[in-house]
């Protein structure tokens, strides 16, 4: 089997309608795909109806990426399998969505001010119907030639964390993302914890003591871990019972990740369907 457990639609911030992130899926040869798009579920409905379509064996796992800030450090939060009705982490989900329009416009105000000719209708447009957010600004950076490409904008001197166009939104407190996200029956896994080119990562010791308060798992096998900080943190997962999981992290061809490029065990795959409670798995055929 082969198992994405994250990928992203326009419905947050990839290029593929979360249809064509579902058929992409299957011809890239997948098995399980995850659509984990940025604090919201506005593209289930639509990858679970293209799932139903399809010719070919697919399931789908419906999730969220969460944004959270632990100590003046951002982290990504993979949620699956959660009720999306339950009405506490709907509640967070949309106080965040809410602040990223303001928050957006906000850097785009700071980029002009230095001297950067972007402006809040070309973000919009790059953004579409998707719930946007730093990664429609990095792409207008790289349409105006500023940066060569999306990942290049993350940065100090661009849209990274502490950076000089950065403005800080709504984040979720990550224990008390677990905590929602198991009340909502779902299963959580720490995104690419030590992605140290995105800006700041937590001390191993966090995430000891979020393993303690039921985080799940950890995202191992990912395009910003280098093969030594793998290998560091399955010993480290391992040391703190926590699951392994591996997935490209999609965003279509807002980065040149494929779909599949890294992917997870089946086992640690049946061991999350059979964790979580709040939803099933979508199956095609």
């Amino acid at each position: 089997m082969r198992i994405d457990l994250h990928a992203h639609s326009t419905a947050s911030d990839g290029t593929d309608s979360p249809a064509e992130l579902v058929r992409n899926a299957a011809g890239a040869g997948l098995d399980v795909v995850a659509i984990t798009d940025h604090d919201t579920v506005g593209g289930h409905e639509q990858a679970a109806a293209a799932v139903r379509e399809l010719d070919r064996p697919l399931t789908l796992v419906r999730g969220a990426e969460l944004s959270c800030r632990l100590g003046g450090t951002g982290v990504h939060m993979l949620a699956y399998l959660f009720d999306p009705e339950e009405p506490d982490l709907a509640r967070e989900r949309e106080l965040v969505r809410d602040d990223r329009v303001p928050r957006a416009q906000a850097m785009v105000a700071r980029l002009r001010d230095l001297d950067v000719p972007v402006t809040w209708q070309q973000v919009a447009r790059i953004a579409g119907d998707g719930s946007v957010g730093r990664p429609h600004i990095a792409s207008a950076l790289v349409e105006l030639g500023v940066v060569p490409t999306v990942s290049d904008a993350f940065s100090d001197l661009w849209l990274g964390d502490g950076g000089r166009a950065y403005v800080g939104k709504h984040e979720l407190d990550p224990f008390d993302a677990v905590r929602l996200v198991k009340a909502a029956g779902g299963v959580t896994v720490f995104a690419h914890p030590a992605a140290v080119k995105r800006g700041r990562t937590v001390p191993e010791s966090a995430i000891a003591e979020l393993a303690a308060a039921g985080l799940d798992g950890i995202e191992v096998d990912h395009m910003d871990h280098d093969e030594p900080t793998r290998a560091r943190l399955r010993s480290l997962a391992a040391e703190l019972g926590l699951l392994t999981t591996g997935s490209s992290d999609y965003h279509g061809s807002r980065k040149t990740v494929r779909l599949g490029e890294y992917t997870t065990d089946p086992e640690v795959y049946r061991e999350i369907s059979r964790r979580a409670t709040g939803a099933v798995p979508i199956s095609a055929i």
